[in-house]
């Protein structure tokens, strides 16, 4: 009868691995699971704490009927004039008399000029124009009013 030749180990050609010494080899895939889940986290975090961090200065604003300015990409710079008179650099307490040295301090370290300038509704106009002055003195020639919405419209209704 005829000789033939087998292959030892069977199982269709399928290579075994090996283990040598007895131990387990390190596992080379990474699991991306846990780093998802973190990630969703710290996004939901992120989502819910950024409306939180915006603070700022309490003044009752004037009311009105304009648009919003369109915005820039650099954070917005913002003087605001209390109802008791006082000025604020962003968050920072100024004096009047620092106000212009200050700007132009600012003003050397940003590109765009613009200025917005929050008054609260009690202040006199006089007071509101002298700031307007030593801002443009400062360096900032672009001056936004902020105020509310809801003002009069002067086109016959209110609101």
């Amino acid at each position: 009868m005829g000789a033939g030749v087998t292959k030892s180990g069977g199982g269709g050609g399928r290579r075994r691995r090996r283990r040598s010494g007895g131990g387990t080899q390190p596992m080379a895939e990474i699991n991306i699971t846990p780093f998802v889940d973190v990630m969703l986290v710290l996004l939901i975090i992120f989502m819910v704490a950024a409306p939180l961090m915006t603070v700022g200065v309490p003044v009752d604003l004037p009311k009105t009927a304009a648009d919003a300015l369109p915005g820039d990409d650099e954070e917005p710079l913002t003087v605001t004039i209390t109802a008791e008179g006082i000025v604020m650099i962003q968050e920072t307490e100024t004096s009047p008399d620092e106000l212009v040295a200050k700007l132009q301090a600012i003003a050397a370290e940003r590109t765009s000029d613009r200025i917005f300038l929050r008054a609260d509704g009690a202040n006199q106009w006089n007071a509101v124009a002298e700031i307007m002055g030593a801002l443009n003195a400062g360096g900032f020639s672009n001056i936004g009013l902020v105020t509310d919405v809801g003002g009069p419209s002067f086109a016959g209704s209110d609101g």
